[in-house]
């Protein structure tokens, strides 16, 4: 992510959190990869990728209506329901159909989790949601559709409602060399095999900003991966 204070949210203004905000589309999908993507993941990243989103789910409370957007292949969903057997309504939004198909044979206990396969940035919700949950979503976006998404995504965000964000994290000045590496050799992967349409990271930290106060943040893998809470005001 370019690690600017500016960042990508001096231009987000009103247009961008109401539920009119034009379609974004999403040039990525993940389907040709997604019987190994878990592979891949804890190969190259070890166990942190999980550790990195099971470490926020403490603060996700009983009973909440819950939007997962962009789950992949759905094990997030059995490490929600170590946590919560039963009262959770889980709305998980994911683009590839075999994401979707995976995440469907998860056990997730006694929630109710409704699966809807298409992408989050076509996606208006019925009701706004108590808890959000993005793992490693606004990485496949170039920085006006990110703008976009984040408008779209917080306009279906109660207020007092909470932000479960994991994504990647790099400093230009700060972050070591193999990371500059390692994000550009991903980047070349993903373009190849999802046709991902960005290269780069986006810095997310000020639209988080203006509207949410950080109640949590952890940081893995050499400070490449963040993971952090947010409460909306």
């Amino acid at each position: 992510m370019r690690n600017s204070r500016h960042g990508i949210c001096a231009e987000l203004n009103a247009t961008f959190v109401q539920r009119l905000t034009p379609s974004i589309k999403m040039a990525a999908n993940y389907n040709n990869i997604a019987n190994i993507y878990d592979l891949l993941s804890r190969t190259v990243f070890g166990n942190y990728i999980v550790q990195s989103q099971v470490c926020l789910l403490r603060y996700l409370p009983s009973g909440s209506h819950v939007l997962i957007a962009g789950g992949g292949t759905g094990w997030i969903l059995e490490e929600i329901s170590k946590l919560h057997k039963q009262g959770l309504t889980i709305d998980y939004v994911e683009a590839s159909a075999q994401m979707t198909a995976l995440s469907e044979k998860r056990n997730y206990e006694n929630n109710l989790v409704n699966f809807i396969n298409q992408g989050i940035e076509d996606f208006t919700p019925a009701q706004p949601y108590d808890v959000i949950l993005t793992p490693f979503l606004f990485d496949n976006f170039k920085r006006n559709k990110a703008v976009m998404l984040f408008g779209r995504l917080d306009a279906m965000l109660k207020t007092n409602g909470v932000w479960l964000f994991t994504d990647f994290v790099l400093d230009e000045q700060k972050s070591a060399w193999w990371q500059k590496l390692l994000l550009k050799t991903m980047y070349l992967f993903f373009r190849i095999t999802t046709h991902i349409e960005t290269s780069e990271l986006e810095n997310m930290d000020s639209c988080f900003d203006q509207r949410y106060k950080k109640q949590f943040e952890a940081r893995f893998y050499g400070r490449f991966i963040k993971a952090q809470v947010f409460q909306k005001f």
